[in-house]
């Protein structure tokens, strides 16, 4: 038998993410930023499990998200300051 024709031990459920009810949202901040052809929206956000920034890209109509956990935006903003002082400090390599 090949491995994709056994049956899941998990039954016939749907994909993850499908038939669950939406969550309720507050949006606490939102505000955007264009850079060069792509369109940056960052949304601050609460849910009943807590808050998080939403950072979404669009770019020609395609759209990609992350989501960082606020107890994480201090971590991610230190993260973000070193990679801007390395890109200030670093020549680029073709130029």
């Amino acid at each position: 038998m090949i491995s994709n024709e056994r049956p899941s031990p998990y039954g016939n459920r749907p994909a993850y993410g499908f038939n669950k009810p939406p969550v309720n949202e507050d949006t606490i901040k939102s505000d955007s930023l264009q850079i060069e052809r792509k369109s940056f929206v960052f949304t601050l956000k609460e849910n009943p499990r807590g808050r998080f920034l939403r950072i979404t890209e669009d770019v020609g109509g395609r759209r990609d998200s992350i989501i960082i956990p606020a107890p994480g935006l201090e971590d991610f903003k230190k993260l973000l300051e070193a990679m801007v002082k390395l890109s200030a400090d670093t020549p680029p390599k073709n130029g």
